[in-house]
């Protein structure tokens, strides 16, 4: 049963109705309508048309939390932005939807915007005296962080004489930084990042202080020395290593079985760990037992005992991240005389049926654990349990089923 109803649309609570019947009100009136015939369009005395305004209750007279602020009909609109960021109207929802007790989700949803994206918004652009949020302070905060060029933080002459003062003692940026964060802890302003005064130093410094700049750090350099040649990246391991986009097309479009994707899931404290590899046609899985660590070492000698099983025809590439513990991967093809291949750094999607496996896996090896604990044959336990479950992607069949398919037809073809 729906207690409440404006302009045609239902409501289920009070609070909801009314944050609308106010929405309304405050857009006639900055469309340029009276404040009377705003009141008497959404149906209300023009005194609640005030309390709307001016955040008043109507009980004391006091000041309270208006659901939205905003000051004349006249009032400068704020810039138009592109969807990557909140408009005004959506800010307004956010407020009004905050005053009617809606969760961030619920905000979110209707919005059609993530809830991180909510959540981000309300924290960073609250006030942060009264912890309200009011949207057109907030659009106002949103606006000076977009901001550029920004102002530099050591323009503060305050500051830039605090930093100025240790660095004439020799002090390094990094204790400078440390310094002023426990010397200020509750003012921002006097705070500045390591880099911050690197940045000062290096990129701003002009004139006297450019010239003491050999003097002030310990280096003596005038200029910051790059940590590696620009546009250069150095290999992750002394032999080479054949990239994702050297695999052969069939490969990617999963035609041809006996491509592997491995990885290792962690441990407490990434002290153990254990090896998975997912067939990439079939979803098989085969668990590695590494109950002596994970080096590059161990990490081989378990690859190859268990793929050393498979039939040749089911052992054509091995495609992993680029993680420490693959600097042997040379010796691993030619012992199982198969292809191994890396992703781009930073692109787990680039196994993703791995990446699915391993949060399945979760399941049974929560994080946290001390997963040297687990026999190997606890490990072949759970990999059989996981490949005799029902897969939507292979239309409802199990994985053990497609598998023995796969080597079945291999052989026979």
């Amino acid at each position: 049963m729906v207690g409440y109803e404006y302009a045609g649309i239902a409501y289920e609570k009070q609070g909801e109705m009314l944050a609308a019947r106010r929405r309304h009100y405050v857009e006639l009136v900055l469309a340029g309508m009276g404040y009377a015939g705003a009141a008497r369009a959404v149906g209300v005395s023009k005194r609640t048309g005030k309390v709307w305004r001016n955040g008043r209750t109507r009980s004391t007279g006091r000041n309270g939390a208006p659901c939205a602020e905003w000051t004349e009909a006249a009032m400068p609109q704020p810039k138009p932005t592109g969807p990557r960021y909140l408009s005004m109207d959506e800010r307004i929802f956010i407020a009004d939807g905050l005053v009617c007790g809606l969760s961030m989700s619920a905000i979110a949803s209707r919005l059609g915007r993530s809830r991180s994206t909510v959540c981000r918004e309300v924290a960073r652009n609250r006030d942060r005296g009264t912890g309200r949020y009011t949207p057109y302070r907030a659009g106002e905060m949103a606006a000076a962080r977009r901001r550029r060029p920004k102002p530099r933080k050591l323009e503060d002459r305050r500051l830039a004489a605090a930093v100025q003062a240790k660095l004439d003692v020799h002090w390094s940026p990094e204790q400078i930084s440390h310094w002023l964060a426990a010397e200020y802890p509750d003012n921002e302003g006097m705070n500045a990042s390591t880099e911050t005064i690197y940045q000062a130093i290096y990129i701003q410094a002009k004139g006297q202080l450019k010239r003491n700049i050999s003097q002030q750090l310990r280096s003596g350099r005038t200029a910051r020395r790059p940590r590696t040649a620009p546009d250069a990246r150095k290999p992750r391991f002394r032999e080479p290593m054949a990239m994702i986009p050297e695999r052969p097309p069939e490969v990617e479009d999963r035609a041809v079985p006996g491509h592997w994707e491995g990885d290792l899931i962690t441990g407490a404290a990434n002290k153990s760990a254990i090896g998975t590899l997912v067939e990439r046609s079939s979803r098989n899985v085969i668990l590695l037992h590494l109950p002596d660590g994970h080096g590059s070492g161990k990490v081989q000698e378990a690859i190859v005992r268990k793929m050393a099983r498979l039939p040749k025809l089911m052992r054509n590439s091995l495609t992993w991240d680029q993680g420490s513990e693959m600097a042997l991967h040379g010796k691993i093809s030619v012992a199982l005389d198969m292809a191994v291949y890396f992703c781009d750094p930073h692109s787990p999607w680039q196994r993703g049926a791995n990446e699915n496996t391993n949060g399945l896996l979760r399941q049974y090896f929560p994080k946290g654990t001390d997963l040297s604990i687990f026999p190997e044959e606890y490990l072949d336990a759970v990999a059989e349990e996981l490949n005799d479950r029902p897969r939507k992607t292979l239309g409802r069949r199990k994985p053990s089923e497609v598998f023995l398919e796969l080597i079945n037809d291999s052989l026979t073809a």
